[in-house]
């Protein structure tokens, strides 16, 4: 078995705009890069962290809780270092937190030799997950472990849904440089909603599903639709009615808060309609005093992987 691994550990968009807490995908061309080592002295050790400034103490920080848990019950006789190099922003709302909490047991799992089970090195990464966002929810750690687009079934006990992703998805991210925490955009949302909206949220679930599974783009671009938890945490995210009309109005096949925000997704078919919405998004920001970032990226069906 090897003593040390590189990994990168992707960015993912959680909810998918109608799938609160248990839709995702993965993301391509953004994601953390950490380092896995064995070290004789049990325990887990956070040596160096680049990027941001995050705690070194293990159970301080999501990648080092979720690989205690993950020793908790492996019970090895040595210990591991652990590198962070963070490319993720904290509280983007593009799994910060779940790329890093995802990202060291994925490493530690192959260092040990693989005994746990993609589902297994997911729920050891919802503890650290925990930390960050105050409970347990796995719909940006799936997609990261498992690649591509993935429905989180059941939480306790966990089950994981992997599903297809039709080859000409790609998806654009605009992130406006402000920071919203999970916790407080879970906090907005009101605590019961009428039974009309629920019965709407539910069939636009169900047909993103299987639009997914028969590469239909129109009903995908049909059921990208949230009437339950956008129209509540939109609030929070300056220009987002004008970047998501930009958006749809330039060939996005649907457009949304990615995870608790601020970033905004959109999915669209082929490349070229991914960057013409890139472009678009861009030019609603470009007129505020908000700096924010894009990316375009390809659904990345591999998730987290070795470099």
């Amino acid at each position: 078995m090897k003593n040390e691994i590189k990994i990168f550990s992707p960015a993912t968009v959680a909810n998918v705009s109608c799938g609160f807490d248990v839709l995702g995908f993965c993301l391509e061309t953004i994601g953390d890069e950490m380092i896995a080592r064995k070290t004789d002295k049990k325990g887990i050790f956070i040596t160096k962290i680049e990027g941001f400034n995050l705690p070194y103490e293990s159970d301080k920080n999501v990648a080092g809780v979720s690989a205690l848990a993950m020793i908790a019950d492996a019970q090895p006789d040595f210990g591991f270092e652990i590198e962070i190099y963070k490319k993720i922003k904290p509280g983007s709302g593009i799994g910060s937190s779940s790329a890093s909490a995802s990202g060291s047991v994925f490493a530690i799992n192959e260092l040990l030799g693989r005994p746990y089970s993609k589902t297994q090195v997911t729920d050891f990464a919802m503890k650290g997950e925990a930390l960050a966002s105050g409970s347990e929810h796995a719909d940006n750690l799936a997609p990261g472990i498992f690649g591509g687009f993935t429905l989180v079934k059941s939480t306790f006990p966990l089950e994981v849904l992997q599903l297809p992703t039709p080859k000409d998805l790609y998806a654009t991210i605009i992130h406006p440089q402000i920071e919203i925490k999970t916790a407080d955009a879970r906090a907005i949302l009101p605590k019961s909603f009428p039974l009309k909206d629920a019965i709407t949220q539910w069939a636009n679930v169900g047909s993103f599903v299987h639009a997914l599974h028969t590469n239909d783009y129109e009903l995908l671009k049909r059921a990208l639709q949230d009437v339950i938890v956008e129209p509540h945490r939109s609030q929070l995210i300056p220009y987002f009615k004008e970047v998501k009309s930009a958006a749809l109005n330039n060939g996005a096949l649907g457009a949304g808060i990615s995870g608790a925000g601020p970033s905004i997704y959109a999915l669209s078919k082929g490349i070229e309609n991914a960057k013409k919405v890139e472009k678009a998004m861009r030019n609603v920001y470009s007129n505020t005093a908000i700096a924010f970032e894009t990316y375009v990226s390809q659904i990345n069906t591999d998730g987290i992987k070795e470099i």
